[in-house]
């Protein structure tokens, strides 16, 4: 991107590290061979400013400063043990091989990750368990293993038409989405209705976390 310096983090192993991802004329690059341990990793760009293929993250903190929107790169990240605070919306998480032939997406996983301090908003985990997942509460709530339980979730008539899983169409959700996390006030808003008729449906399943 013309203007924009290059910051780049590869072949390398850092370990106990603070590092501050928030200037805006800087394109962030995490990348090929490049393993952060127990380090606190402060995001302060959009998605834009950031490109992360094929990094490894162990027992890694994210502080999400500046809401962080439909980024799907990390699925071009190995996740193990790490902690996200802030605000994520549209992100997937996880192993999707299929989202391009690029091939940093042949490695993307997650395991044992809290995001009990996190706002997620359209979130999903891809090809993972999700029970290594601690998921963030209410008003947030996350809908366990959603393309095997499709047909039972849409039977419902959940508040303003809204429709929580989609299995045909060229906006499906990925068949490997193992669970995905809203959020019930932005719903609520975009379908005119409350979030307390939210959660008068989602108290009639199981497998929903909230």
């Amino acid at each position: 991107m013309v203007g924009l310096e290059n910051v780049i983090f590869k072949n390398q192993e850092i370990k106990n590290e603070r590092l501050e991802l928030t200037d805006k004329n800087s394109l962030y690059y995490l990348s090929t061979a490049l393993t952060l341990r127990e380090c606190t990793l402060v995001l302060k760009v959009p998605a834009s400013r950031l490109i992360i293929k094929q990094a490894r993250f162990i027992d890694c903190t994210f502080e999400v400063k500046q809401e962080l929107k439909n980024y799907q790169s990390w699925t071009a990240a190995s996740l193990k043990g790490c902690r996200f605070k802030g605000r994520l919306s549209g992100c997937d998480f996880g192993y999707w091989p299929e989202y391009a032939s690029d091939p940093w997406y042949q490695h993307g996983s997650i395991e044992d990750c809290d995001f009990t301090e996190a706002r997620l908003d359209g979130c999903r985990f891809l090809g993972c368990d999700p029970a290594t997942l601690r998921f963030p509460k209410w008003p947030c709530f996350t809908l366990l293993e959603p393309i095997a339980r499709a047909d039972e979730l849409n039977r419902v008539e959940w508040p303003g038409g809204y429709r929580p899983i989609v299995v045909d169409g060229p906006y499906q959700d990925p068949p490997r989405t193992r669970a995905v996390t809203l959020y019930a006030p932005s719903i609520a808003r975009r379908f005119k209705t409350t979030e307390d008729a939210f959660r008068e449906v989602i108290e009639r399943f199981d497998g929903i976390v909230y």
